[in-house]
């Protein structure tokens, strides 16, 4: 199980990975007025979250004491080096946390805010507000970019073509029944582009 959740967390952050390699560090500072957050500030909250949320995650309450949530919406960034070094320390702090699961590990209840949760729901928490936020980096990114955007995911007016191509690789094994970018439908097995 805790592979499928890898496979999950790895795919959102290749959106965002590939988001910012579309974008200029012009791009990825800015903010459609004082109120809304930049791309910068969506990853100054997310890897904060993550920090917090899978240090000792099995141990610790996942709202640590350390962590200033409000200070993640004022930019401190000098350039995108820096925002691109703290994405990869918050994701790698997820994945090392992940890795060592054990599918009896999935119930142990861990608390994040005093809230008691076990680990699986824990982890479905999580796997529902990073790509709640990365979608807004991928939506940030494609008015920056506008006509000039290389899609990430079924480009406009081709979901027939992308339907087609589905369809035909289904004749090909049973177990490909569906269009997940992970993994087949009836298989244990994973694609081969999201393999470790």
């Amino acid at each position: 199980m805790k592979t499928l959740f890898i496979k999950r967390f790895q795919y959102y952050k290749n959106l965002g990975d590939q988001s910012f390699d579309q974008l200029t560090e012009e791009q990825l500072f800015w903010q459609y007025n004082a109120e809304s957050n930049s791309i910068a500030i969506i990853v100054k909250h997310l890897a904060g979250n993550m920090i917090s949320r899978w240090t000792n995650f099995l141990k610790e309450d996942g709202e640590k004491s350390w962590r200033n949530r409000d200070s993640e919406f004022e930019n401190s960034f000098q350039n995108n080096q820096e925002m691109l070094d703290y994405w990869e320390k918050g994701w790698d702090c997820l994945f090392r946390a992940l890795e060592p699961l054990r599918n009896e590990d999935m119930n142990e209840i861990i608390l994040i805010r005093q809230e008691k949760h076990t680990v699986f729901d824990a982890i479905l928490r999580q796997l529902a507000h990073y790509p709640y936020h990365i979608g807004q980096i991928v939506y940030i990114a494609k008015m920056c970019k506008n006509q000039d955007w290389e899609t990430l995911s079924i480009a406009k007016n081709a979901s027939e073509t992308f339907n087609q191509k589905m369809l035909e690789k289904s004749k090909i094994s049973e177990n490909q029944e569906n269009s997940s970018p992970v993994c087949f439908a009836k298989s244990q097995e994973v694609r081969d582009d999201y393999q470790v």
